[in-house]
């Protein structure tokens, strides 16, 4: 079958790998219908390459149609039309039987002291292949898989997969009290349906914080009020400014650790990408930095007593944090990987709400075939011809 690999630091080619097939009685092969890139595949692309190696299949935003099932999947059929969650878990474990599907002990990568396993996410999290190709294996199928009904366009409901979970938990962290106000840092796909969401559940205002115009101007169709970030000498300041000199009552950070700004750790990454696999592996697990501009304004924007709720991607050992300041203000900061079928009941509804109360039917700016996946990669890395989010189809 044909599928993305990654080849090297911000290289990856369309190649020929072998076809999936069942391994325990609990798999399932999906055909992939549709797949999509996420931000967090940037990361794979640039700064977590030496948790790759050449020929990893990438990508973790997947769905389509179960071609074959294991003998212990459960209601699954062939046939059925199903959106895979990235993260993968059983269902049943001590974890799960919490609503914790991103910590579940039956796929938990203990060797890597990482939690459940993600499709397409590098040694870390498994080394699982993922789902930017023709075919994918989804293991503990018997749990994962998101029934959907035929007809509506994939990209009604391919969003389930990833972002619009991840979003819909990004705004259940942050704990805006109604009539509250929220400030979502990044408006990129995550951060888009973040706003939405926000506002769909009560707040009263959502400010959107980005500099890319296109990307802005999709959040105020939306109603969002935007603030452009290169127009100001400091967003916490602004933000505080915007919101009766206090802030808002939360902040979602939804760019994580590549945020614009601080050069020097920026090049520090880049160049740990360099270095061989073995000892890049060991620096990155000790000595990491992330670029942590975004995560300080929100600490720094929000108001006293508020929450900072985390959803972007961070990777860093040694990060300096502004403790003093974070415990003076007693903000509550949470974050981690979204506990994708625990918001599945909620997101639905919604979803299949044919008035499209969130806009899912209205985020995708390309849509093209798998072989252009590596020009979609620079296209959306660059954030060229005002690319915001890319489905692909195999």
């Amino acid at each position: 079958m044909k599928a993305l690999t990654w080849q090297a630091n911000e290289k990856v080619d369309v190649i020929d790998v072998p076809d999936p097939r069942i391994q325990e009685p609990t798999d399932s092969i999906v055909r992939v219908t549709s797949t999509a890139i996420c931000g967090s595949d940037l990361h794979l692309y640039g700064v977590l390459g030496p948790y790759l190696k050449p020929g990893d299949v990438l990508g973790h935003e997947a769905m389509g149609v179960v071609e074959e099932v294991g003998s212990e999947t459960g209601n699954l059929r062939v046939g059925d039309r199903v959106v895979v969650p990235f993260n993968i878990s059983c269902g049943h474990c001590w974890m799960c039987r919490r609503g914790l599907f991103a910590q579940c002990e039956t796929t938990q990568v203990r060797s890597q002291g990482k939690g459940a396993s993600l499709f397409g996410y590098t040694s870390l999290y498994g080394s699982v292949p993922g789902g930017q190709a023709e075919y994918l294996r989804v293991p503990q199928a018997q749990f994962g898989p998101i029934k959907i009904p035929d007809g509506p366009p994939d990209e009604q409901y391919l969003f389930l997969s990833d972002i619009l979970p991840t979003a819909w938990q990004a705004v259940q962290y942050a704990d805006v009290p109604p009539g509250g106000t929220v400030a979502v840092l990044g408006l990129g796909p995550v951060g888009q349906f973040a706003a939405r969401i926000a506002l769909h559940q009560g707040a009263e205002r959502v400010i959107g914080v980005d500099m890319v115009p296109e990307r802005l101007a999709l959040a105020a169709r939306f109603g969002i009020e935007t603030l452009d970030f290169s127009q100001v000498d400091n967003v916490a300041d602004a933000l505080i400014e915007l919101v009766d000199g206090r802030g808002p009552d939360a902040v979602i950070d939804a760019v994580g650790m590549e945020a614009h700004g601080n050069r020097p750790v920026a090049l520090a990454q880049k160049l740990t990408g360099l270095l061989p696999d073995a000892v890049a592996q060991k620096v990155t697990d000790k000595f990491a930095l992330d670029r942590l501009e975004a995560l300080h304004a929100a600490i720094k924007g929000v108001r006293r007593g508020g929450t900072v709720s985390v959803s972007g991607v961070y990777g860093g050992e040694i990060d300096p944090m502004p403790m003093m300041e974070m415990f003076d203000r007693g903000i509550q900061l949470r974050m981690g990987q979204a506990h994708v079928k625990r918001w599945i009941e909620d997101l639905l509804p919604l979803v299949a709400d044919d008035s499209d109360p969130l806009g899912t039917r209205q985020l995708t700016t390309h849509r093209l075939p798998l072989a252009d996946a590596p020009a979609a990669y620079e296209m959306f890395r660059d954030k060229t011809d005002g690319c915001i989010k890319v489905i692909l189809q195999p």
